[in-house]
Parts: C-alpha cells; sequence; structure tokens
C-alpha cells in the first residue's frame, strides 16, 4: 500500500508539468496582450511605455525563460504578481478560496443527503410511485440550470418573505449565522442539480447490485433486507457514486462562474473569468494548476477510499 502511494504522489509531478506546460503555451496563444489592453487607448499608443511595461513584467523574454522562470517559482511556492493588479496572487486566491471551498462543501452535503437516500429507495422500490417521483425529481435537477434555480429563489425570497440574502460575503468564523445565512442558498441551488446526477447514478448502481448472486444468496439465507442493503448492496453501489461525486466536486471550485455572479459571490470562477478577460497570464496560469491538483488530490483520496469500501481491492 506504502508503494501504491508513493508511486501515485510521484505521478502527480508529470501530470502538473504536462499541465504548465500546456497552460502556459495556450495564453501565448489566445488573441490579445495584457499590456496593450492597459495603456492603448483609442487611436493613440504609446509603444514606448508599451516596451517599458512588457519588460518590466518579464515579456520581452524568450517564452522558455518566462517558462523556467514561472516553473522556479511555482517550486518555491511563489506564484507572483498579478499582471493585472500587482497584488500578490497567493492572496488574490486565498481571498476566493475559502468562498468556492465552503460553497463547494455545502453544495456537495446537500447532494449527498439527497442523492443517496433517493437512489437507494427509488432502486429498492422500482416501478412504482416512489421510484416515478424520484425519477422526475432527478430529471428535473437536470434540466434545471442552478443559476435558474437561484433567481427563482431570489425571487420567491423577496416577494413572500420581503428578504434577501446578505450580498456581502461574510467568513465563517467572523459571524457564522450571516454566513450561513448568505451560503445556503446558492448550496441548494447548485446542490440540487448535483444530486440529480448522483441520484441517477446511485439508482442504476444498486439496480445492478442487487441482481448480483451474492444478494440473492443473502436473501436466501434470511437477512434483514436492512441490513443487505447496508452491509452488502450499498457499499458496492457506492463505487461509481462515489466517482461522480468527488469530480463534481472538483468542478464545484471553479466551474460556477454564472452561479456566483447570480448570488454576488466573488468566487474563483468570476476570478477565471476575468483574469482570462484581461490576459493576466500569472493568474490563470496559478488557477488553472490549483483546479487541475483538486482534481488530482480528489482522484487520489477516491481511489483510497474503494479500498475500504471494496475488500476485493487491493493496490499492490
Amino acid at each position: 500500500m506504502r508503494r501504491y502511494i508513493l508511486r501515485r504522489l510521484l505521478s502527480m509531478i508529470p501530470t502538473l508539468l504536462g499541465v504548465a506546460v500546456l497552460v502556459f503555451l495556450l495564453m501565448r496563444v489566445v488573441p490579445g496582450d495584457i499590456v496593450e489592453m492597459r495603456f492603448a487607448e483609442g487611436q493613440f499608443f504609446n509603444a514606448e511605455l508599451v516596451a517599458k511595461e512588457r519588460a518590466r513584467l518579464g515579456l520581452d523574454r524568450p517564452l522558455w525563460r518566462q517558462f523556467l522562470d514561472w516553473l522556479w517559482g511555482i517550486v518555491r511556492l511563489d506564484f507572483g504578481l498579478s499582471m493585472w493588479s500587482g497584488n500578490p496572487i497567493a492572496h488574490e486566491i486565498a481571498l476566493r478560496l475559502q468562498l468556492s471551498l465552503q460553497l463547494a462543501l455545502m453544495a456537495t452535503v446537500v447532494a449527498v443527503l439527497l442523492a443517496i437516500p433517493l437512489g437507494t429507495l427509488a432502486a429498492l422500490r422500482q416501478d412504482t410511485w416512489v421510484d416515478y417521483v424520484a425519477r422526475v425529481f432527478a430529471i428535473a435537477g437536470l434540466a434545471t440550470p442552478s443559476f435558474w434555480l437561484g433567481i427563482v429563489m431570489f425571487l420567491v425570497l423577496l416577494a413572500v418573505f420581503r428578504w434577501i440574502p446578505p450580498m456581502v460575503f461574510t467568513p465563517l468564523w467572523d459571524d457564522p449565522w450571516q454566513n450561513l445565512s448568505q451560503m445556503i442558498w446558492p448550496a441548494l441551488a447548485v446542490g440540487y442539480r448535483f444530486s440529480a446526477v448522483a441520484m441517477r447514478m446511485t439508482r442504476s448502481a444498486m439496480l445492478e447490485v442487487l441482481r448480483e448472486d451474492y444478494i440473492r444468496t443473502a436473501r436466501a439465507k434470511g437477512l434483514w433486507q436492512r441490513l443487505i442493503v447496508k452491509r452488502h448492496a450499498l457499499k458496492n453501489a457506492l463505487l461509481p457514486v462515489l466517482t461522480v461525486i468527488a469530480l463534481e466536486f472538483a468542478f464545484l471550485m471553479g466551474g460556477l462562474v454564472v452561479t456566483e455572479q447570480v448570488f454576488n459571490l466573488n468566487g474563483l470562477g468570476l476570478l477565471f473569468v476575468q483574469s482570462v478577460a484581461r490576459r493576466d497570464y500569472t493568474l490563470v496560469q496559478a488557477l488553472v494548476l490549483l483546479v487541475a491538483c483538486v482534481y488530482i488530490v480528489v482522484n487520489f483520496g477516491v481511489d483510497l477510499l474503494y479500498g475500504w469500501l471494496d475488500p476485493r481491492i487491493r493496490y499492490q
């Protein structure tokens, strides 16, 4: 097991290196120049000022030199400065990471609490009214964009209760009530769609497992239905569900651009869009590496959980 963990950790290095090379080259291919965007005004263009700014930012150096300098900074955990604002990138990301991480965790909890019980119940009551209601719930979640659901929530809260959530983010440790009164609504909107995907996967996996021979044997031995579902069926059915939940969680870290705008949340998704629009090379590169690290770590954790859920899986 230790050799497997060490091998997986070492394999992360070439993966992150490939991501770094790819995002570095793609950002240089994208049309537009951050210096020209900042200093060009209409038809008047100060070429001398632009050249000085490019030299200050290091954009006049060869690409290989720029990449090596940036990579050496990453190795030293120094992400550099934002080319647009001049602030440290670590500070820019830290301000928004806590918000995006909390939203992703809360949405995941909402999705798990809805998806696994409903998916299991739908599989156990296949082709009954319970199954049909659960399937309608899931299809509605898949067809409803989370940002549209957020707008509906705002309208209902304003029309019925004459109240809207706070529009300024407050950290959880500063004021828990103020924080939760703002974050619970986007978590519900995002978690509902998230739960629809996980519920469909849970139902399909449970139906497949319930048809296995060892489930029939357990029933023939007279074991309680609750014990069969909890100890034998659900743990084996959770393997694909866990993969879906992990990938969706990683996506939520930087993929909620429109939802964040609806709820006035300045998270990583909005920062992504702003940095790409401004051609802020260093900030985009750091954000892509951060999301890549999240995906890699989450997948690694899921692989380790496989061995705990299914004793037949052994990593040698």
